[in-house]
C-alpha cells in the first residue's frame, strides 16, 4: 500500500510547515489519474498523523477529473479513470491533467 508513504510524505511537509503550530485542517488534490486511493489515504492519514502537531486535523481530498487531448481529432475530454481513449475512437490521446497529489492548503492554531 503505498498510500501510507504518501500520506506520511504529507504530514511530514505539513508539519514541517506549520513550524510547531497546531493542524486543524489539511486540503489535497489528489487526481482521478494519480493512482492514489483517497479513501486509503484517509486511514493513512490517522496513523501518520499520531503524535505530531497533526494529530487529530482532518484531511479534506478533492478528486479532480482527468482531462486529455485527442491528437487525432484535435478535441479535449475528461477522464473518470486510466482509459485513454477518446470519443472519436483514437487513443492517440496527451493526459493534461488528473495526476495531481498537492497539498492545496491547511489550516493552523
Amino acid at each position: 500500500m503505498h498510500e501510507m508513504s504518501i500520506t506520511q510524505s504529507v504530514v511530514d511537509a505539513v508539519c514541517e510547515a506549520a513550524e510547531g503550530r497546531k493542524v486543524q485542517c489539511v486540503r489535497l488534490q489528489v487526481g482521478k489519474l494519480c493512482a492514489v486511493v483517497p479513501h486509503a489515504m484517509q486511514f493513512c492519514f490517522e496513523l501518520a498523523t499520531a503524535g505530531t502537531v497533526a494529530e487529530g486535523a482532518t484531511l479534506e481530498i478533492e478528486e479532480p477529473l482527468g482531462r486529455a487531448h485527442c491528437r487525432g481529432c484535435d478535441s479535449d475530454f475528461t477522464l473518470a479513470d486510466l482509459i485513454l481513449l477518446c470519443a472519436c475512437g483514437s487513443a492517440d490521446v496527451e493526459v493534461v491533467s488528473g495526476r495531481e497529489l498537492r497539498i492545496t492548503s491547511m489550516e493552523v492554531s
